[in-house]
């Protein structure tokens, strides 16, 4: 009698690969300059944040979301890949072409509006939240400054992992590779390193005795995370492929 053997090894997953920014004219200008607007934005709103970083840090979050929202829907390929043009096989000629190019573009705006809904509401309430949780663990005020540490969160959640759910979506294979370091290096896998190192070096000048008024929470540590953010997403395309080595 035969014997049927089942291979219980797992199919290997194929290695990961970075994000390209995507191949038009306009993608590849934006990318460029998305950072500037970004930085000169908050740049421009700093004065009002060291006086009162409550409201100053709230008001700066909407339009941090637009230009985010922006760049991702520009620059980046969605979650799930292009969209499958739909067309009317049943007409010759131009009439399918032009059929064709519709289903084109009405599908790749639906497939872009998923993602981008998707990653704001993850963003929002899950990511912005649990870096909170974070930031009060590494140091943060814990019975006072509720709402300026979770300010703090949605910025740092805005910058670094809002463009990586528009990308990765909720895969768990991929966001066990991003927490652990393991992803090859892209734009907005460096952008995300560079916010998060960013905001932890920006708590250096907190307890140093300058008395000054930019030291109060949590002005260094936003300031960090938008520096540390442009820096990462300039090194990351930079080194595009790249992997962190540990050694």
């Amino acid at each position: 009698m035969a014997t049927t053997v089942l291979n219980s090894h797992p199919k290997p997953r194929a290695p990961a690969s970075p994000t390209d920014v995507l191949p038009t004219d306009t993608a590849q200008l934006y990318t460029h300059i998305h950072p500037i607007l970004v930085v000169s934005l908050y740049a421009l709103q700093f004065p009002s944040i060291v006086a009162d970083p409550v409201p100053a840090l709230a008001t700066a979050l909407v339009p941090l979301a637009i230009l985010q929202i922006v760049y991702v829907a520009i620059c980046l390929p969605p979650t799930g890949g292009t969209a499958t043009p739909v067309v009317d096989k049943k007409k010759p000629g131009s009439g399918v072409q032009e059929k064709g190019k519709k289903g084109r573009v009405k599908g790749t705006i639906i497939v872009r509006q998923i993602p981008v809904f998707l990653s704001l509401i993850i963003a929002s309430t899950i990511t912005a939240p649990l870096l909170a949780a974070i930031l009060i663990l590494f140091g943060a005020p814990l019975t006072t400054h509720h709402l300026h540490t979770l300010l703090a969160a949605a910025h740092i959640s805005f910058l670094s992992t809002l463009p990586l759910v528009y990308v990765h979506g909720v895969d768990g294979a991929a966001w066990r590779d991003i927490i652990a370091l393991l992803r090859p290096v892209d734009e907005v896998y460096g952008a995300m390193i560079g916010g998060v190192v960013g905001a932890w070096l920006g708590a250096v000048p907190i307890p140093l005795d300058w008395d000054r008024e930019w030291q109060k929470w949590p002005v260094t540590i936003v300031t960090g995370a938008y520096v540390g953010w442009a820096v990462g997403k300039m090194l990351g395309g930079l080194l595009k492929g790249r992997k962190i080595g540990f050694e």
